[in-house]
C-alpha cells in the first residue's frame, strides 16, 4: 500500500492554528460563576469554577509537572514544587507546541464538518504546557441521589487526546468533561509533549538521562500526569483505585503503551481505546523502533545545522516545530518502553484488567481522500504494504469494477491495516489472557464527521451538538453509547453494576430504533469471550454483530522485520 498516510493532515484540520491570547474558561458559564471552595493538594490548594445552572465544577488548568522549557526541553518531566496560596485554576492552559494552519484553512474545514469550530480554535500555545483539567459533579442532594456526593469516592476517567502525536489539546469539545461527570464520575484531560518536543530521539539525550531514556517525552509527560492524578484524586473526590485510561486515535495508541509500561503499574485499572491499537508485531503508526527513532534525532540535528544537544536547545520554539521530519511515534527505550507493545504483551506483562476498544466504519477515508486509486493502479497499491500478503488472492477477493469501487475498497483495507485489524488482535490477545474485552463498531452516519476517524467521541463523551447536522437518533445514540462508556468507568461492565458478565447475545434488530434515555434500556453488550469473537455495532441499531473487516485479516501479516517497516504517517521523510 502506498504510504500515503495522513494522519498529521487530518489532525491538524481538527487542531488548527492558534494565535496567543487567554482563554477564559468563565465565558462558557454564567456571569454568576464563582471559584469553589479550596481544595488541598499535594502541591498546594486549588480552587476551580462552579457551573451551578449545570451542575459540575471545573478546575482548569492544573500544573502536574514543572514546565518542561529551558534545560527540561527533552528530558523527564520533573515534579512541581509546592506554591503559596490558592492556585486559581480557572483558566485551560496554552496547548503544546504545533504546527499552525491558516484560519482559512479552519474555515473551509468547519464549513465542511458543518461546524462553528471549536473553542481551541486560535488558542495559545506554548512549550509550558503541562497542565490537566478536572470536571466533577456539583456536591448537592440532587448529584448524591446519584451516586455523586462529595462523602462517595467517584471512579475517575483520565483522557489521553489525540492528534497524531503531533498536535492537539486536552480541552477539545469532543470529550469536554462535564455531561459525563454528570453521571456520577470525575473526568480528567490532560496535556502531553507533541511532536519533535514530545518524541525526539538522540543518543546524547539518553547518555544525559538517569534512566538512559529518549523519545518518549510525550509518553513519561502523561505517566507523569496519571502519578499526579492517582496521588491527589481523593482531595477531589476520587477514588484512586478505580481509575480508568481513555483516549482516541494516537491518545488510544498512547493508552495501549501506558498499559504495555513497567512504570504504570497499580496506577489505574481499566483502558476504553478508540481508533487506534500497538498490539501487533511491528505497528503501523505512532510506535517505531529505537534504531529508526535515532536516525530521524541525528537528521533533525542536520537540518537545524547543531552540532550538539546544547545547540538545539537554544532554538526557539517557533523554529522547532517547523521541522520537516515526523516526530509522531514511540519508539523502544530501556525506562519507558523495553520492548514492542506486542512482546510485552506476549509475556502478560500489560495491566489492564478490562478493555472496551474499538474503531469506526470509515476510519480510513481521511487519510485516502488525496490519494489517486482506481482499477489500474489498484493492484500495484497494495503490493507496496508490508503488511499484505496473498495479493492476486486478495484482489480477486475484492474485486473492484469501478474506480470509485477500488478507492473504496483500498480505503478499506486501509482501515484495516492502521485500525481495525490491531483492535482485533488486542482484543484477541487480552481475551485469551482471561480478562473481559468489549469491542465496537460505530456506524452512525450524520450531518458532521460521522463514521470517519474521530466520529464517535461526540456520543462516547456525550457532546453531540444540538444543531441541523444531528437529529433525534443520534441523541438517543449519544444517550446509550455516553452509558456504556461511564458504566466501563463505574463497574468495568458498560451493561452496569447488576450484570456483571452474564446475559444473552442480543438479535439483530432488537435495538432498532433506540430506546430512549428516560428510561434507558441497555442492549446487552457481550464480552468477545463471550461472543464467540462479536463485537457491538453502535449505529442505527445496536446489536452484536461479526467484525464486518474480517474477510479481510487472513491477508494482513504484521510480522515484519522491524528495520524494514515504512516510515511512520505523515510527512515522507527523504
Amino acid at each position: 500500500m502506498k504510504r500515503i498516510f495522513y494522519f498529521s493532515v487530518f489532525s491538524l484540520l481538527l487542531f488548527a492554528s492558534c494565535r496567543t491570547t487567554k482563554v477564559d474558561v468563565t465565558q462558557a458559564f454564567s456571569e454568576q460563576s464563582e471559584n469553589t471552595k479550596a481544595v488541598e493538594t499535594l502541591y498546594g490548594p486549588v480552587a476551580g469554577i462552579i457551573n451551578q445552572n449545570e451542575g459540575f465544577e471545573l478546575f482548569a488548568g492544573i500544573p502536574f509537572a514543572k514546565a518542561p522549557v529551558n534545560e527540561l526541553r527533552w528530558k523527564e518531566p520533573q515534579d512541581m514544587e509546592a506554591w503559596d496560596g490558592i492556585f486559581y485554576a480557572d483558566h485551560f492552559a496554552p496547548l503544546a507546541m504545533q504546527p499552525r494552519n491558516s484560519k482559512i484553512f479552519r474555515k473551509l474545514f468547519n464549513a465542511y464538518t458543518h461546524s462553528d469550530g471549536d473553542r481551541t480554535d486560535f488558542a495559545p500555545m506554548s512549550e509550558d504546557c503541562l497542565y490537566l483539567n478536572i470536571w466533577r459533579p456539583l456536591d448537592s442532594d440532587e448529584q448524591s441521589s446519584r451516586g455523586s456526593s462529595r462523602g462517595d469516592k467517584l471512579p475517575v476517567l483520565v483522557y489521553v487526546h489525540g492528534g497524531s502525536l503531533m498536535s492537539g489539546s486536552s480541552w477539545y469539545e469532543a470529550y469536554d468533561g462535564a455531561n459525563l461527570c454528570k453521571q456520577g464520575i470525575i473526568v480528567v484531560t490532560i496535556a502531553y509533549r507533541t511532536g519533535i518536543f514530545g518524541y525526539f530521539a538522540h543518543e546524547e539525550l539518553a547518555a544525559e538521562s538517569p534512566n538512559g531514556t529518549t523519545g518518549n517525552y510525550g509518553l513519561l509527560d502523561q505517566i507523569k500526569a496519571l502519578e499526579w492524578v492517582h496521588n491527589n484524586i481523593e482531595f477531589f473526590g476520587g477514588d484512586a483505585s478505580n481509575i480508568t485510561i481513555a483516549g482516541e486515535s494516537a491518545g488510544s495508541s498512547s493508552v495501549n503503551a501506558l498499559c504495555a509500561s513497567p512504570l504504570t503499574k497499580g496506577l489505574f485499572r481499566r483502558a476504553i481505546a478508540e481508533s487506534s491499537s500497538l498490539v501487533v508485531q511491528v505497528p503501523s503508526h505512532t510506535f517505531r523502533s529505537t534504531e529508526d527513532a535515532l536516525k530521524m534525532g541525528h537528521k533533525i540535528m542536520k537540518e537545524f545545522k547543531c552540532e550538539n544537544i546544547s545547540e538545539l536547545r537554544a532554538l526557539p520554539a517557533e523554529k522547532l516545530i517547523k521541522t520537516k521530519h515526523s516526530n509522531n511515534a514511540m519508539t523502544v527505550d530501556p525506562y519507558a518502553m523495553p520492548e514492542y507493545p506486542w512482546e510485552i504483551y506476549q509475556k502478560n506483562q500489560n495491566h489492564e484488567e478490562a478493555l472496551l476498544n474499538g474503531f469506526n466504519a470509515r476510519e480510513g477515508f481521511a487519510f485516502t481522500f488525496f490519494s489517486k486509486i482506481n482499477k489500474k493502479n489498484y493492484r500495484q497499491l497494495l503490493s507496496e504494504s508490508p503488511y499484505l500478503v496473498n495479493i492476486d488472492e486478495l484482489v480477486n477477493y475484492t474485486n473492484p469494477h469501478t474506480n470509485k469501487e477500488a478507492k473504496k475498497i483500498y480505503t478499506d483495507i486501509f482501515s484495516v491495516i492502521c485500525f481495525t485489524y490491531p483492535h482485533y488482535s488486542w482484543s484477541k490477545v487480552l481475551t485469551a489472557q482471561g480478562k473481559p474485552v468489549y469491542e465496537y463498531y460505530f456506524s452512525k452516519e450524520n450531518g458532521g464527521i460521522g463514521t470517519n476517524h474521530s466520529g464517535e467521541m461526540i456520543y462516547a463523551y456525550k457532546n453531540v451538538p444540538r444543531n441541523s447536522a444531528y437529529d433525534e437518533k443520534d441523541y438517543k445514540l449519544e444517550e446509550i453509547m455516553s452509558t456504556y462508556w461511564v458504566n466501563f468507568v463505574k463497574y468495568g461492565d458498560p451493561n452496569g453494576a447488576s450484570t456483571g458478565l452474564n446475559g444473552g447475545s442480543l438479535k439483530r434488530g432488537a435495538a432498532k430504533g433506540l430506546p430512549s434515555a428516560a428510561p434507558l434500556s441497555l442492549p446487552q453488550w457481550q464480552t468477545v469471550g463471550q461472543s464467540g469473537g462479536l463485537l457491538l455495532e453502535l449505529g442505527e441499531e445496536v446489536y452484536m454483530r461479526e467484525d464486518p473487516f474480517m474477510g479481510f485479516y487472513k491477508f494482513v501479516n504484521f510480522d515484519i522485520d522491524k528495520q524494514k517497516r515504512p516510515p511512520t504517517y505523515g510527512k515522507k521523510e527523504e
